[in-house]
Parts: structure tokens; C-alpha cells; sequence
């Protein structure tokens, strides 16, 4: 095949970290509280895409043992300063992380209870 002949690579998306809100069910080993009756998680995750940072999120939450219901995003930190969102040094350091380790960064968790 003649160099003309083949079709030119994709060019390669840069990573970006998404702001996820996860809600988790009970399962057992989870860790979470014994009267818990789930959690809410956010979590900073990186992706070329948002779908894809969902999609490691729920991954790496279900080898933990834990029971992803439902993923809210709120964007990238770029997308939530224009929206007008304070977001302070501390989970700009997190979410920098996350981008640098190519990683899922679970940054607060609060367990739910009837």
C-alpha cells in the first residue's frame, strides 16, 4: 500500500477531567455504613470524552464492590467556570490529578440512610 493509499491517522484527543456525581446501591462488601442504604460519590475522572469517564467511573467502582444506579456529569472545570461555579484550590489540585495519574479520583462520599 502506497503511502497515498492510506488513510491518515485520527488525531489523538487530549484528555480532560469531568466533575461525575455517582449514586451507589448496596452490595455486599461494599464498605459502605451497616444501616446505609447507599452513597452519593463525586468523583473527578479523566476521558477524551465524558461518556468515556463515565464509563471507567462505573469500571473501576464496580471492582471496588460498590453498586453504580445513576452518573450525573456537570462537565469539565473549564465548562463549570464558565457556568459561573467557584471551584476552590483543593479540588482544582484533585481534578489536575486525576488528568496527570489518568485516573478516577473519588473526592467525597456520603452514605444515604433512611
Amino acid at each position: 500500500m502506497e503511502e497515498a493509499d492510506r488513510p491518515a491517522p485520527k488525531p489523538k484527543r487530549p484528555q480532560q477531567v469531568y466533575t461525575l456525581l455517582v449514586e451507589v446501591g448496596r452490595r455486599k462488601d461494599d464498605g459502605l455504613p451497616p444501616k446505609a442504604t447507599g452513597a452519593a460519590l463525586i468523583c473527578y475522572a479523566s476521558g477524551v470524552d465524558e461518556a468515556e469517564a463515565v464509563r471507567e467511573t462505573v469500571a473501576i467502582l464496580k471492582q471496588a464492590e460498590l453498586a453504580p444506579l445513576d452518573v450525573t456529569g456537570y462537565g469539565t472545570l473549564d465548562e463549570r467556570l464558565a457556568a459561573g461555579e467557584e471551584i476552590d484550590a483543593e479540588e482544582q489540585a484533585l481534578m489536575q490529578r486525576a488528568l496527570q495519574e489518568n485516573s478516577v479520583i473519588v473526592a467525597q462520599m456520603t452514605p444515604f440512610f433512611d
